[in-house]
């Protein structure tokens, strides 16, 4: 896939100058020792119809509605023998930098994998999400710094970064570094508003632009106006950036994300993902053109100079995307399709004041429930919130309590009147039937019974 006519023409230039400083961008393979079919990690995958009792291991003794193993695949069977396999045969593999000691076949494959999955031509794994983030920003920034001669970017020359106001903290901190180092412009649009993003966009005077978007904010739990972002990007052609670390696995037939929900993966230049949360592992990644990989690999410092994720968790973070029959009939499990046509397993209720969240929280923990609370800096003061997770292992009897619970505390929540009564009923009934005989609940089913009375 190609990036739109500006933005490969300056990076075509970026990389020339890239493969004069003789960056050491071709590694040789890393081989690892051959081991027997009832050794290698992914001999015989299994795959699972739907949920297990190993599911629920993980809520025993209390009910967690904060976690991020949205499809539970942490305590799948197939993933642990993955990482074990792996971890007996090989140990932790190369225990230094990509740059420096290459990759092994194991994060090859996983690379692959995650490329063909967001319909892109490459793919980089990181450490973790937030080395992703970074990884892309400082490699965008130095486009900017190795076309402009060994001098300081003009405005002009200097790149301009467009992100919404309610994109995840750790985003917002790879966009000050690029600020402070001189490399970027960076504007800040109001949440999910194409208008203001038009207008920014225009009195820009930057010629190369980029627009990063998460396709479901975690704060708010509300999802990007993505195909107004893919048209407002024929007007502008800036380069799309689309952070779909909680869509990935849980959006789209193939998990590819919202891109792949809405058919505009071609659409989408550059995709980041995680592999801690829906995965149910540890790490990130970037799905891109080959060019844009070259850069990262030469210019992405938290990329550059990270030592490579160890091979176990590579193992089972293979195992777990390739068990496509358990990971889609898990999907089906928690989430229907909302208004939008996309998944969430995110829902974020409005408190009020820090210690209101607190307070409530605490109230829920006495209830025997984990719900956290979102306080400051990653909120407002007086927008505070509890942030509540969906995952395949809950029940619709899991879903009631919580309910009931949470009525206990908000008033806004409160079901002492016939009509909310009923939509509770109603839920229950329709997350049953959904799940075709078990009583594992959609998220969707759940939405609508707080859409009406709380702010998402």
């Amino acid at each position: 896939m190609a990036c739109l006519p500006l933005w490969e023409d300056r990076l075509g230039r970026t990389l020339k100058i890239v493969d004069k400083d003789d960056d050491p961008l071709h590694q040789p393979n890393i081989c690892l020792p051959r081991v027997s079919p009832a050794e290698d990690p992914f001999y015989g995958l299994e795959t699972f119809d739907g949920p297990g009792p190993w599911d629920r291991s993980t809520l025993e003794k209390m009910i967690t509605f904060s976690g991020n193993d949205y499809l539970n695949l942490s305590t799948h069977p197939a993933v642990r023998k993955a990482a074990a396999k792996a971890a007996l045969a090989h140990g932790m593999g190369p225990r230094a930098p990509f740059m420096t000691c290459g990759h092994t076949d194991y994060h090859r494959l996983l690379e692959d994998t995650l490329a063909e999955m967001t319909k892109k031509d490459a793919c980089v794994i990181t450490p973790t999400g937030f080395a992703a983030r970074t990884a892309l920003l400082s490699a965008l920034g130095n486009v900017a710094s190795l076309t402009s001669a060994g001098r300081r970017p003009t405005r002009e020359e200097r790149i301009g970064i467009f992100a919404d106001v309610l994109n995840h903290p750790t985003i917002i901190d790879g966009l000050r570094l690029v600020e402070e180092q001189r490399e970027a412009d960076v504007f800040v649009y109001r949440h999910n508003d194409i208008d203001h993003l038009d207008e920014l966009l225009s009195g820009c005077p930057a010629e190369k632009k980029v627009v990063y978007s998460e396709s479901l904010f975690g704060i708010n739990g509300d999802f990007a106006p993505i195909l107004k972002l893919v048209e407002l990007r024929k007007k502008h052609g800036y380069l799309f950036v689309v952070d779909e670390a909680h869509t990935i696995l849980t959006c789209g037939r193939n998990g590819g994300g919202i891109g792949e929900v809405y058919g505009i993966q071609d659409q989408i230049d550059i995709c980041i993902g995680t592999l801690s949360k829906a995965t149910g592992c540890r790490g990130g990644f970037i799905a891109c053109s080959e060019g844009w990989k070259k850069l990262i690999q030469a210019r992405g410092q938290p990329f550059t100079f990270a030592t490579s994720t160890p091979v176990p968790i590579i193992a089972a973070c293979y195992e777990g995307i390739m068990a496509q029959g358990a990971v889609w009939s898990r999907v089906q499990e928690f989430a229907a399709l909302t208004r939008c046509s996309a998944m969430s397993p995110l829902v974020s209720l409005l408190v009020g004041s820090e210690q209101e969240a607190v307070n409530a929280s605490r109230h829920m923990l006495e209830c025997g429930f984990h719900v956290t609370a979102i306080r400051p800096p990653v909120v407002a003061p007086n927008a505070c919130r509890l942030q509540l997770t969906l995952t395949s292992a809950h029940t619709s009897e899991d879903i009631s309590r919580l309910v009931a619970a949470l009525s206990l505390w908000i008033p806004a929540l409160r079901a002492d009147d016939d009509r909310m009564a009923s939509r509770l009923l109603m839920a229950v009934e329709q997350a049953e039937g959904f799940a075709q005989g078990t009583t594992h609940i959609s998220s969707d089913s759940f939405h609508s019974l707080l859409s009406e009375r709380i702010l998402l």
